[in-house]
């Protein structure tokens, strides 16, 4: 009887990926019999609920091999975050480089304190700090679109969200060696891992960036391998970083920041992904979900719904304080802290990074970053909302535009 499956049956990555997509889509659909219920935390739900704090559907073994997905996600999602760095924007307005500096150190300094007093030890604490600095892109993009926002503040929040997603990683990358430190590990790991991982993710992206905005150049007579070159730059790049044991995420980040900065007109940058991106998408928030460990997330809410008020306070603080040197509205400065609250993909994956360099720590990390990500993507909605109106951009999008092409750009940076 050697033609039978083994007991327990062993999941294959496309079945893992069938798996993900309907209990994701389920959780979708549910989400949406609630209109205060967003998709995103349907994702996560159904991805606890069949976790191993849960039914146990999805088990360890079934994660783990969920990771090339899961990676893939990540890739796109932050090679399109990279593409909102216009680097000429930052040159033109000195002070939004500032604004975005100012309100991703000021979220460093107060989280860590706070999580510190809270009983973190200091390295973990700052650790934490440096994920949750990350906004995320999706909940300004998709309330934009159903708003109809547009203007300065809509723009330029963009910008800022790619700032502080750069520098979350950077500051992550700078805190390992103390946390390195205090796991024991030997001084050639303290030094030589996070700088080698820096550097060479930041070389790998530039590099990967330039042979595609290259290629799309040389062949943009022929659109139709436009989006090929691409994704298939994006993938190769994921999975040479992971050959090379670099960062999966900083190095598609990088390359979305040199094609956008490379090219003399839209040609790449506005290539629409199109709705097949939404399911990696599902993938990526139905894993995290899943990774949810419900006693650790039971036992630490009082830390998330912390680690929710101060961030929160810390980005608008951030904005407006420097809003209020150079005497800008304060209506737009409270609007643009507030669009930048939300958190989804980068913190997602310096999260995993987390788990994977630091297995002891993994838990109570993954309970308090992915709980704060439950939170913010619950309330994203409704404060962005409140912030186009308060900066009095609702409305202003031009109503000639295809609510296709909008509702596309939207599910290509979720």
């Amino acid at each position: 009887m050697n033609f039978l499956p083994t007991w327990p049956i062993a999941f294959d990555t496309m079945t893992v990926f069938g798996l993900l997509l309907i209990l994701g889509a389920l959780g979708g659909y549910l989400s949406h019999r609630f209109p205060w219920l967003p998709s995103i935390t349907g994702f996560m739900l159904i991805g606890l609920l069949f976790g191993p704090s849960g039914l146990v559907v999805l088990d360890e073994e079934t994660l783990a091999k969920s990771r090339i997905l899961v990676d893939i996600a990540l890739g796109l999602i932050l090679y399109r975050l990279g593409l909102s760095l216009n680097l000429s924007l930052l040159r033109k307005r000195v002070t939004l480089g500032v604004m975005g500096l100012a309100e991703s150190s000021l979220t460093i300094i107060v989280v860590a304190g706070v999580l510190w007093i809270a009983g973190f030890a200091l390295p973990v604490a700052g650790l934490v700090a440096a994920i949750v600095v990350s906004s995320s892109p999706a909940v300004l993009l998709h309330v934009a679109h159903e708003v109809r926002a547009s203007g300065d503040v809509t723009e330029t929040t963009k910008t800022l969200v790619a700032i502080n997603n750069v520098v979350s990683f950077v500051a992550f990358s700078a805190l390992l060696p103390l946390v390195q430190f205090s796991s024991g590990k030997s001084w050639s790991e303290i030094l030589l891992l996070p700088t080698y991982r820096f550097f060479g993710s930041l070389i790998l992206g530039c590099a990967a960036g330039a042979v595609v905005y290259v290629l799309t150049h040389r062949t943009r007579e022929a659109t139709q391998y436009r989006l090929a070159f691409v994704i298939g730059g994006v993938m190769l790049t994921t999975g040479l970083a992971n050959v090379f044991n670099l960062s999966a995420l900083y190095a598609p980040l990088v390359l979305g920041i040199v094609v956008k900065n490379l090219e003399q007109e839209d040609t790449v940058s506005q290539i629409q992904f199109g709705e097949s991106f939404e399911l990696f998408f599902i993938v990526l928030f139905v894993s995290a979900g899943a990774n949810l460990h419900l006693h650790d997330l039971i036992t630490l809410a009082p830390v998330v719904i912390l680690l929710v008020v101060t961030r929160s306070l810390a980005k608008v603080g951030g904005v407006v304080a420097v809003a209020a040197a150079t005497r800008e509205a304060l209506n737009k400065a409270v609007a643009r802290g507030m669009l930048l609250i939300p958190m989804a993909g980068m913190a997602i994956g310096l999260t995993r990074t987390t788990a994977e360099l630091f297995p002891d720590q993994a838990a109570s990390v993954a309970a308090v970053v992915l709980g704060a990500v439950a939170v913010f993507e619950t309330i994203g909605p409704p404060l962005a909302a409140y912030a186009f109106n308060l900066a009095g951009e609702a409305g202003q999008a031009q109503k000639h535009t295809s609510p296709e092409a909008l509702a596309t750009t939207v599910e290509e940076v979720s």
